[in-house]
């Protein structure tokens, strides 16, 4: 919505408020700008507005924002000429919003004068603190004691949210007047609870923002909020939302968009996996076997076609502060970072700050996920060969095979454009903006094809074109740390079609004490050795292992296949859902916003999920995961 915008020096008129309650009775959106940088958003018809009035004095900065990521809020100038205003302009939206659910909510936010007077004594200024203030009269219980719940979640520099609550007869800011009379309140069965907050989230005297505090208040209000404003729906209004996510946003702003779509255009031109894999494994492998493994290969790889401190100014120009949606915030900016360092990366390539580099974007390699790859290498033969009998078939007769996977999805979505590609310059199978590459001499068991089709297809490609399918381009890109639960999946995949051999298992280990290895300074030729002569893997494969860990001057992501394998196992005996994990490119900590977005109606349902999904063994293997089966029972 649009038009009728008011200008900042004027008031605001009976017939812009007269519009605003037609457009609310009508069931849609408003979305208006109002005096001295006010804004009234309501995206759809819910029975609870949050209202911030800016002091007409003092310097207030950072506490409007707070509540800019809810679907249903208010800021308003506090200044004595607007307080009619606002006041008519309230009554008017209660009156059109109410009727139907036959109750109605405002929670009024601000920030206390004095922030010593509501934290404890013992606590220190950098605690968040909250007063709840509440009319004696009108209590709506569990939905105050559902917000001082949620609010006492809140954690700032280690220190946990004290948070308390009191009776009041003035539950809004000191020096303002109430928004609606005693009578309409009645009238309109209207509720209200004031929030007063400690506004730890600035600098006392210069009121400068402190950004990662500010953040971690507003996710943790925005919180509180939906949960008190669910608590009211169930038991105060004939509406019953089935979770308090389904009360977030709806409506996106231009700006997330805009984020979007200037995140992609980057993320695109960034194609990290091609840029940091060399071109010539086959030649170097041939050299090191005729040196008799004392010469360590040199590489080379692919020229960068563009200058990665142009693509970082670009990053950091994209306006991540005009996100007023926590949630869509975070997603975004965790994404700047991971561009920014795989940025950096490619800058570094073949240098000591690579690793560093890869160190941060794909963590380290805890004892725990070392010492399951030794077990699994010490325990499974070292000499382990794929079934009996099994041929190879090569890299032309792969590609036909995954070319008819993808047509089985052209059945459900025709305009799919991946495509398969036979390549020279690649070594392996390997996704790439949602085409399948193949290495030209790939030789491939006929017993792992079916695995490495659902791994390479049934995952990576079929993610991609979910994601496309999204509003947010983000989601076939890829969200920040998705690589890990991408790898975790597709292993995943290759044991539910029953090809999780065991000698894919060891590989996986192998990779792992490779990592580990070169963390802790070992040579390639060290590393060679220890897979060749330490643990009987074949030269080709020992070289393969050792130059994918050591590429571009260390890359540990090899580490994350069995550790994203691991904790994808833990997620399903803990009850989680695989078919949310193919909306797109996700993390494992993105899939609690995956569902909050999905109820919110803000993301889509997958248009596309696995074949294997539905096939009798797989769902009995599945079974299995959840009643505990053991890493060592799936091969």
């Amino acid at each position: 919505m649009q038009a009728s915008k008011v200008k900042a020096d004027q008031k605001i008129s009976t017939e812009f408020i007269e519009e605003v309650r037609n457009r609310l009775s009508e069931q849609r959106s408003v979305r208006r700008t109002l005096p001295d940088q006010g804004r009234l958003h309501i995206d759809r018809n819910l029975p609870f507005l949050c209202v911030y009035r800016r002091p007409s004095a003092g310097n207030d900065r950072g506490t409007g924002e707070l509540i800019t990521g809810e679907a249903s809020y208010l800021l308003a100038s506090g200044a004595s000429r607007f307080r009619r205003d606002n006041s008519l302009m309230v009554k008017a939206i209660v009156e059109a919003l109410s009727l139907k659910p036959g109750a109605f909510l405002i929670i009024e936010v601000w920030a206390s004068e004095d922030p010593i007077s509501i934290i404890d004594a013992d606590n220190s200024r950098t605690a968040p603190s909250f007063r709840i203030h509440v009319p004696p009269g009108r209590p709506a219980v569990e939905t105050i004691e559902s917000m001082k719940s949620a609010l006492g979640r809140i954690v700032v520099s280690k220190n946990r949210a004290k948070v308390s609550s009191e009776y009041s007869t003035r539950p809004w800011p000191k020096d303002l007047p109430a928004l609606m009379s005693a009578q309409d309140l009645v009238k309109y069965n209207c509720y209200l609870i004031g929030v007063e907050i400690s506004p730890i989230y600035r600098e006392p005297e210069s009121g400068e923002l402190f950004p990662v505090v500010h953040t971690r208040i507003q996710r943790g209000l925005s919180i509180a909020i939906k949960q008190g404003a669910f608590e009211f729906s169930k038991k105060q209004t004939t509406i019953k939302p089935a979770n308090y996510k389904a009360l977030g946003r709806r409506a996106v702003v231009k700006a997330v968009w805009e984020v979007d779509q200037q995140l992609a255009v980057i993320s695109q031109e960034i194609d990290f996996l091609l840029l940091v894999t060399p071109l010539n494994i086959e030649q170097s492998f041939r050299k090191f076997i005729r040196s008799r493994f004392e010469k360590e290969p040199v590489f080379y790889y692919r020229p960068v076609g563009f200058e990665p401190s142009v693509l970082k100014r670009k990053l950091y120009a994209i306006p991540f502060d005009r996100i007023e949606d926590p949630t869509l915030s975070s997603i975004f900016i965790d994404k700047l970072v991971e561009l920014e360092l795989k940025l950096s990366m490619i800058r570094d390539r073949n240098t000591r700050n690579f690793f560093f580099g890869s160190m941060q974007l794909y963590g380290e390699i805890d004892g725990e996920l070392m010492s399951l790859a030794k077990r699994i290498l010490n325990q499974l033969p070292p000499h382990s060969r794929e079934a009996a009998g099994s041929k190879k078939v090569n890299a032309k007769y792969f590609a036909e095979r995954a070319r008819k996977e993808i047509e089985l999805y052209r059945k459900i979505l025709p305009e799919i454009p991946s495509r398969v590609v036979i390549r020279d310059d690649i070594t392996g199978l390997m996704v790439s903006r949602g085409n399948l590459l193949i290495g030209a001499r790939v030789k491939i068991p006929d017993t792992r094809m079916e695995a490495l089709i659902q791994h390479e297809v049934g995952t990576h490609v079929l993610t991609y074109i979910n994601g496309m399918n999204q509003p947010f381009q983000q989601l076939y890109c890829g969200l920040a740390g998705s690589d890990e639960l991408q790898e975790g999946i597709a292993v995943l995949s290759e044991y539910l079609v029953g090809g999780l051999s065991a000698p894919r298992f060891r590989l996986l280990a192998g990779r792992v004490i490779a990592a580990g290895m070169l963390i802790e300074g070992a040579s390639f030729r060290d590393t060679f050795k220890v897979l060749y002569q330490g643990y009987g893997f074949s030269q080709r494969t020992s070289y393969i292992i050792t130059s994918r860990i050591y590429r571009s001057g260390g890359f540990t992501k090899d580490a994350i296949y069995l550790r994203g394998f691991v904790n994808l196992l833990d997620y399903i005996r803990n009850g989680g859902d695989l078919e949310t994990l193919f909306v797109g490119k996700i993390s494992m900590e993105d899939i609690p916003v995956i569902k909050e977005l999905q109820i919110r109606k803000v993301l889509k349902p997958s248009l596309l999920v696995p074949g294997y999904l539905h096939d009798k063994e797989a769902i009995t293997r599945v079974s299995d995961l959840k009643k505990g089966e053991l890493i060592f029972n799936l091969i």
